[in-house]
């Protein structure tokens, strides 16, 4: 069985594939103060709640953007697993090709979700992640990963909003009924979440003006993905899972 770990600034997201099969999956809030060890008790026992034990894992790979916890998870894989990972960097063999100035600089999360993307849609496509902060990638139909954008995330938004203003108060990411907000807080749901969506149509249109209008595809996934395409036809689908896909992909073009 294969283990994939994605660590993210906010939460970490684990699955165990049998094959090609998503046996489970299931997420943690990310803490840089956590050790090892209390990292393989949490992951054990999450392990063992679904019958999974952990002598069945016999590969591993991660991807991070959380430099301190890729050195934490590699430790604890080795330690207890008795494996070796593969850390998801620019220089794994990747179904794509990197088209832009510093490979090194790309996240690891956004190139698997790029390989996957590709992989399950072919290109042109648009990959958006909806994360603590939100990533646009462009693959064309070629599989050239050009480029992207990154704004900052929803949550972030509001709680900037929030932090820095001394009357606002917390609200609900939700959508409002109207525009124009009768009230303080519809008038921050309006603000926030109209203006976000826009952001997001936006982007998709210029992105799609500089691959293909006609036949761009458009995926989604992060945690609230399903939340903004549903109110917009510019996204063709939602994916929870394309970031735990592009890590299977990526063992399977590396390692087997």
């Amino acid at each position: 069985m294969l283990l994939v770990v994605d660590i993210g600034n906010t939460h970490i997201v684990i699955g165990v594939y049998k094959k090609k099969e998503l046996l489970l999956s299931f997420r943690m809030s990310t803490d840089i103060h956590k050790t090892e060890d209390e990292y393989w008790v949490l992951l054990s026992y999450l392990l063992e709640h679904r019958y999974i034990k952990y002598s069945f894992i016999n590969g591993v790979i991660i991807s991070s953007v959380v430099p301190v916890l890729t050195t934490i998870f590699i430790n604890m894989v080795s330690k207890y697993f008795m494996v070796d990972p593969l850390l998801v960097t620019s220089d794994i063999k990747k179904n794509i090709r990197l088209r832009i100035e510093n490979p090194s600089e790309l996240g690891a999360d956004r190139l698997v979700n790029a390989m996957a993307a590709y992989e399950l849609y072919g290109g042109p496509v648009v990959v958006i992640d909806f994360g603590t902060a939100t990533t646009f990638c462009a693959i064309s139909k070629e599989g050239d990963y050009l480029g992207g954008a990154i704004s900052p995330g929803l949550k972030v938004s509001l709680e900037s909003l929030i932090g820095k203003t001394a009357k606002l108060p917390q609200i609900r990411l939700e959508f409002p009924e109207k525009f124009i907000g009768k009230n303080t807080v519809h008038g921050m749901q309006s603000g926030i979440m109209y203006g976000y969506l826009f952001l997001i149509e936006g982007l998709i249109k210029k992105f799609k003006e500089e691959l293909s209008p006609s036949d761009t595809f458009v995926v989604a996934t992060g945690g609230l993905s399903s939340l903004i395409s549903s109110k917009t036809k510019l996204i063709d689908t939602v994916n929870p899972r394309l970031t735990l896909e592009g890590l299977r992909l990526a063992y399977e073009l590396n390692v087997l």
